[in-house]
């Protein structure tokens, strides 16, 4: 099983940079967008793109949804009755669960993906055909669906420099809570602590801008997110709460020692 059309539904950062990199990699590409300015940007890079939903899905064997769940049960409904017998719809989303829970809904043949690749910057004007190379893609397969579907959605992200596992939904979202929710949220907490003071700003170097960098990221982006994750999410900021209430302990007992012995097992942790 291979899919020849591709249909991605959003045209802003991920789903740019898929089409561009699926193009790339000689495959056929159609994206759909509501905002025919941000169509028309999309043409200009090189894509074909249209605003008609049903005309882009109607004839795709793979259909990809970089957008935010929160819109997914609206499109799910709208292209339900004109997917080709055989296609597979998958997303780019961060979280999993939500999605596969709206898709049954629907009765959309569904898998999930989450290319763990992304930016700072947003919009079709930042996509990048070499967003994933060497980046890993988690899929789930809640539905279990056939190997052979879960296999062709799997080549798919590996024809676009991915490397591909398979988890379900909930090990998914309670893993990206830690390794990239987490971050983002503790980048945000570190410059809101850090810049609490105007001009202190000046002294601001490489520690501070690689700690913080993803902190620039769209905040209607990750407010969505971290709601919709927020079970893991929250488990995983009391976990770091007790990891900063260990340092503020060693700290309030001039405690140097406990200290670099702390630091040091963390260091060991990350390093391996």
């Amino acid at each position: 099983m291979s899919f020849s059309r591709i249909a991605i539904l959003g045209p802003g950062l991920l789903g740019g940079s898929v089409g561009l990199a699926a193009y790339g990699a000689g495959q056929e590409v159609i994206l759909w967008g509501r905002n025919p300015e941000r169509v028309e940007i999309t043409r200009k890079i090189g894509l074909e793109a249209t605003t008609d939903l049903d005309g882009a899905v109607k004839e795709a064997d793979l259909i990809i949804l970089a957008v935010p769940v929160g819109v997914m049960g609206l499109l799910f409904e709208s292209i339900r009755g004109n997917l080709k017998p055989g296609a597979i719809v998958t997303d780019v989303g961060s979280v999993k669960a939500l999605p596969h829970k709206v898709a049954n809904e629907h009765g959309i043949p569904f898998i999930g993906s989450h290319p763990m690749a992304g930016s700072e910057q947003t919009g079709i004007e930042a996509a990048r055909a070499d967003l994933f190379k060497g980046a890993a893609c988690a899929l789930t397969n809640d539905q279990e669906r056939s190997n052979e579907e879960l296999r062709a959605v799997a080549r798919f992200w590996e024809n676009l420099g991915c490397v591909t596992s398979v988890m379900n939904s909930k090990d998914h979202d309670r893993a990206v809570a830690r390794i990239s929710h987490l971050p983002h949220a503790m980048a945000v907490a570190t410059a809101g602590a850090a810049l609490r003071f105007p001009g202190d700003e000046f002294l601001a170097a490489g520690g501070f801008r690689d700690t913080t960098r993803v902190a620039g990221g769209d905040p209607e982006m990750w407010a969505e997110i971290m709601v919709e994750n927020r079970a893991a999410v929250t488990a995983a900021l009391l976990d770091a709460q007790e990891e900063m209430r260990e340092m503020l302990d060693h700290l309030a007992k001039s405690d140097k020692k406990g200290l670099k012995s702390y630091l040091a097992e963390v260091k060991v942790r990350k390093e391996n």
